[in-house]
């Protein structure tokens, strides 16, 4: 196997996560049900690398009715396919199950990525994950989306640099 250094199209794809590398704190919210309040709590996320710059890593904690919860996203990009993949696990929104993601890095370092997860009964539900990257904070947003394509806001967490 040959040794490729990050390309080029990889680093600018995940350029603006790969400056978020550090500790962050901040305020997270949870809508379980967009006609119901938001449930609070605080998050601690640590952005790092990994695979020589090739993937960034958001390893996070929350806590829901008091309930301690933590996940990770890994963010990457298919340079055959032009596109940025994420997989994520959470101990509250995906149970046992890694989703896959893909999407694109916008204007300004911002990436948004879309997934499907199987919901019982019924055709497989979407879901979102966008990171809005600043100097000293930024902003994780993620959309339930139903099958119809109609999208409710599901988490919003904003994280200063700790």
């Amino acid at each position: 196997m040959t040794r490729k250094k990050t390309e080029p199209q990889t680093a600018a794809a995940l350029g603006g996560l790969v400056r978020l590398a550090g500790s962050w704190a901040g305020p997270s919210k949870l809508w379980v049900d967009p006609r119901l309040p938001e449930r609070a709590s605080d998050s601690v996320m640590i952005v790092g690398t990994k695979g020589n710059g090739r993937f960034v890593t958001f390893t996070y904690t929350w806590a829901d009715d008091g309930e301690p919860h933590d996940g990770l996203i890994v963010f990457g990009f298919d340079d055959e396919r032009g596109a940025i993949t994420a997989h994520w696990f959470d101990s509250w929104h995906t149970g046992n199950k890694v989703m896959q993601f893909e999407g694109t890095a916008e204007t300004g370092g911002t990436v948004v990525v879309r997934g499907t997860y199987v919901a019982p009964a019924g055709p497989d539900w979407g879901w979102t994950i966008r990171v809005e990257p600043g100097d000293d904070a930024f902003q994780l947003i993620m959309h339930n989306i139903t099958p119809d394509g109609d999208e409710a806001l599901a988490v919003e967490a904003r994280y200063e640099r700790a």
